[in-house]
Formats: structure tokens, sequence, C-alpha cells
């Protein structure tokens, strides 16, 4: 169980497990055509990880370095690498919402769950399963061990003990309630900051977030200062709330559409939760990384915007609405 401390930035480490170890309609990926072990070694090189798809929605596949653009706050960038991400290393977060209103479809989340990281994750990749509720906790830190990931997400459990459900928290004394917010900005810095590749954290939430101390512009600060995209699988029993009270959409389409993820609303059905982790996979399965390095060399901290471009008719391009210039 994680303590939250006031400010944010004094939060304690989230304690690692003591035993964690060291059919898709996707296009067919392509060879890998040349080497992205060099993509980290100069650290003014910004990498900038994304899908394409057509004006039908389908992933576009085998794009190459003259038929994108990449600009940073309106300067177009001189590109470095672009390549077809099929084999860089994937570091995955799931992120489980156990607060009350989630007690009627968590089984369904943990079935589903557990399939997509048993195929997603391989030998080089890496996965971590937090939960959150009244508390923020670490079920299972970094591991490539499907047996773990899956025993980590079998152990979450409904906390609505001092959970108090649709409407404003109490005023008097510390607030509880689904901490999302704070849920994201550990997971980003403290879990997926160091790591390198492509990253993502995947929530399982309806998307309300109560008593967080961590605004939700802080929590998409921290996602995009670690590299790494959010999706949302907007799940939950609506029953729970008046429709006044829920507000879950609008929020997790801000965080996933600023980090270059996606949001999903499968609503409480089975089958569109498994198209929804299915389409994730296919996303991250066929991925572009273009690298540059930035015609502005100040490294202070600001926030650059990006935007890329591809030739084609109708195409869409998903990427992060653009990072932060800080120095190693």
């Amino acid at each position: 169980m994680l303590g939250l401390p006031a400010p944010v930035p004094a939060w304690a480490q989230l304690v690692p497990s003591p035993d964690a170890p060291p059919v898709s309609s996707a296009p067919a990926p392509a060879p890998e055509d040349q080497p992205v072990a060099t993509i980290k070694m100069n650290v003014n090189l910004v990498d900038v990880v994304f899908t394409v798809k057509d004006k039908a929605g389908s992933l576009v596949p085998h794009l190459n370095k003259d038929d994108c653009t990449v600009s940073e706050d309106k300067a177009p960038q001189t590109l470095k690498s672009f390549v077809e991400e099929t084999h860089l290393p994937l570091t995955l977060g799931i992120l489980l919402d156990t607060s009350g209103s989630q007690a009627r479809v968590l089984p369904l989340e943990q079935n589903v769950g557990i399939q997509f990281l048993e195929r997603v994750v391989k030998q080089k990749d890496e996965a971590f399963v937090l939960s959150f509720d009244v508390n923020v906790d670490l079920l299972q830190d970094l591991t490539n061990s499907p047996r773990l990931l899956s025993r980590a997400l079998h152990k979450a459990e409904i906390n609505a003990g001092v959970s108090f459900g649709p409407g404003p928290l109490p005023t008097s004394g510390r607030p509880r309630g689904t901490l999302l917010y704070d849920a994201v900005y550990l997971a980003a810095t403290q879990l997926m900051n160091q790591e390198t590749g492509r990253k993502a954290l995947i929530l399982l939430t309806d998307g309300q977030d109560q008593g967080s101390r961590t605004k939700i512009n802080e929590a998409i600060a921290a996602a995009q200062r670690s590299n790494a995209m959010v999706y949302a699988i907007l799940i939950a029993d609506r029953d729970f709330y008046r429709e006044s009270d829920f507000s879950g959409y609008s929020t997790m389409k801000k965080m996933t559409e600023e980090t270059g993820g996606r949001l999903i609303d499968a609503g409480n059905n089975g089958k569109k939760l498994e198209a929804a982790f299915q389409q994730i996979e296919d996303e991250l399965r066929n991925q572009y990384m273009a690298s540059y390095t930035s015609t502005n060399t100040k490294l202070d901290g600001a926030f650059r915007k990006l935007s890329v471009e591809c030739r084609g008719d109708g195409m869409k391009v998903q990427v992060r609405k653009g990072y932060f210039a800080i120095a190693p």
C-alpha cells in the first residue's frame, strides 16, 4: 500500500513485489530494416512514436522517411531515423480501477486483461500491474512473466471501504475516493521514467477521479515527461451513477489525446472489452518511431508542441501533443 503525503514530489517510491523476477486484423509487420540500438545515444535526440490510419480507420503499414514530416512548435525538423517499430521492447502498465463503482465489471477486466498480457508480453518486454481506489497499490512490479502478471490481476479486489461514490467529497479531513490521477502520476514517475523504448499505460476505469492530490494536467505532464502513451478503456457499471454525475469520458479523452494514446468506450460489454484490447495490441505492434535533433537547442524544461503529417488521402496520425525539453 502506498501512502500519499503532500506535496506530490515527496511521495515515497512504490515498493516492488518481493517475488518479481528481473486473432489480429492488423497488417503484417515489415522486417526490421535498421538497428534501433543507437536511437538513445544522443541525449538531445527526440523520439516521436506514432501510428497512422487511413480514412477508413485501418492501420497503415510500410511508410518510410519520405512519407511523413515532423514539426516542433511549427518548425520542420530533419529526421535522423525513421523506423517501423515492431521489434523495439515494449513497457506496459496495467492500471486497474478497484473502487466501488467497478464491483460488477472487475472480474471481466481481470479475465480479458490476463489474456491480453499473455498475448502481448514477450521475452524482451516488461509489464506491471497497479490498482487504485482509496489507495494506490503496486500488485506486480515490472516483469516479463505472464504467470506473475496473471497472479497480480487475479488478486486485485474492490476496496470501497472509504469510497464515497457519486457527488462531492467531504471537505473536512483527508479527501479519499478514487485516486486515478495519483495512480497515473506515480506509474509515470516511478515506474516508466527510467525505461527506454516504447511505453504505454492502459487504464481500466470509469474515468472518475475523487480525492487525488494530483490534478489532471499534472498527471498528463508526468506521462509526457516519461514518454508514455495513455490508453483508457472506459468500462463502467453506468447504473452506479446518475447521468449528470458521470464525466469520465471527457477527462479520459483529454488525457489519452495529449499523450498519444486513445480512449475506447467498452461500456460493460465483454465483447467490446475484448475488441478494445485487440485494437490496442494492434496499434502497439504497428507503430513508427521518428527521431530528430531539435533545431531548438535549449534544454530549458519548456513544453514543445509536436505535429506529424503523413502523405495520403485522409491519413490520420495518432501522436502525443508534445514533450518537455528536459536536460539529462
